[in-house]
């Protein structure tokens, strides 16, 4: 979401245009005084003291000057309101949230951040990036609340010092896409390792992420249990590491009909699938879990705080897990709300 809000210094900015107007308006103010007192010469026009010189000199008319004056009260009031409905707009009921790709690809927070914001006020900015840059975000201050789904990730976070109060708020699951000539036979296998062996053993077309994003983290761990090191493997061109996030890889592996792990939840919104089929899928590895994580306020004393442990106790509350389990593409659940009972 995209909120408008005014800085401190436009902020200060506007107030001072407000004391510059003022000033002029107290001027011409005087000068109108002055006009008042003085007779009038040659056929209806005025003369007033120059400010500078206390030499006489014709102004203005005094239609004109009356006209100065109210146009000068009517800039000041409209700058004033506008100054007024900055202050109100500055005032921080805004959070930023680093999220990871699925989340925000998938719809899910276009869907459900909209209630929370209406029910307490408070705009939620989202930073999609992968786990790993979303984590680093928070680390470096530029975020208020982490969602994220790698396990090990999050935990060196905590362990840094940067996070605590890590709760699942949701899950649902990885799975193995291909084209659906399916070169290397793993059609219909609930064994994701043994794919990804299959696949580097026909060479056939694969794309990773490269993002050290929390899929392609599980990526790399499936990697490590099949005993290969794509790095090493990359002999041919049957391995294509995009650095980019799901979207860009599903439109990578559909362009060039390769093979790919997405999470469910933005395949399921996924609009570019064309020969791009389910292959793998059911593995207990595959498991894709979602943590919501505040920051320490001992490593980080964020002056919102406050604002994201509200969100972060909406997304874990009865109303907001019944919003991430509502959300459906295509009559298919995406999430599965898993606060009261984690997986």
């Amino acid at each position: 979401m995209i909120a408008l809000e005014m800085t401190k210094d436009g902020l200060g900015l506007a107030r001072g245009f407000g004391f510059i107007l003022t000033a002029i308006t107290m001027l011409v103010l005087r000068c109108s005084q002055m006009i008042q007192s003085r007779p009038k010469k040659n056929g209806g026009s005025i003369w007033c003291l120059d400010l500078s010189t206390s030499e006489p000199c014709r102004v203005c008319a005094w239609k004109e000057v009356m006209r100065l004056r109210q146009f000068f009260a009517s800039v000041l009031v409209v700058l004033l309101w506008q100054a007024n409905i900055a202050a109100e707009q500055s005032d921080p009921q805004s959070i930023t949230l680093a999220t990871t790709t699925s989340l925000d690809n998938s719809g899910l927070l276009a869907k459900i951040l909209p209630v929370f914001t209406k029910e307490t006020g408070i705009t939620v900015h989202v930073l999609a990036q992968g786990t790993g840059h979303a984590l680093q975000t928070a680390a470096s201050d530029q975020a208020d609340l982490v969602l994220a789904h790698d396990p090990e990730a999050e935990q060196e976070f905590i362990t840094e010092g940067h996070g605590l109060d890590r709760t699942q708020i949701a899950w649902n699951d990885f799975i193995v896409v291909g084209p659906r000539s399916d070169p290397a036979h793993i059609g219909g296998s609930r064994d994701a390792v043994a794919a990804l062996a299959a696949i580097a053993s026909t060479k056939a077309p694969f794309v990773s992420r490269g993002d050290k994003s929390g899929t392609d983290a599980l990526e790399h761990r499936l990697w490590r249990l099949a005993g290969i090191d794509p790095a090493k493997a990359r002999d041919g061109s049957w391995y294509r590491d995009i650095a980019s996030g799901m979207g860009a890889d599903l439109d990578a592996a559909q362009a060039m009909s390769a093979y790919t792990i997405a999470d469910r939840g933005t395949w399921l919104s996924f609009g570019n699938k064309d020969d791009l089929t389910v292959l793998v899928e059911g593995d207990p590895r595959l498991l894709n879990r979602y943590d919501v994580i505040l920051l320490n306020l001992a490593k980080h004393p964020a002056p919102k705080q406050a604002l994201a442990r509200r969100l972060a106790e909406w997304l874990l509350s009865p109303e907001g897990q019944a919003a991430i389990g509502a959300y459906e593409v295509d009559g298919e659940q995406l999430f599965h709300p898993s606060a009261a009972f984690p997986q």
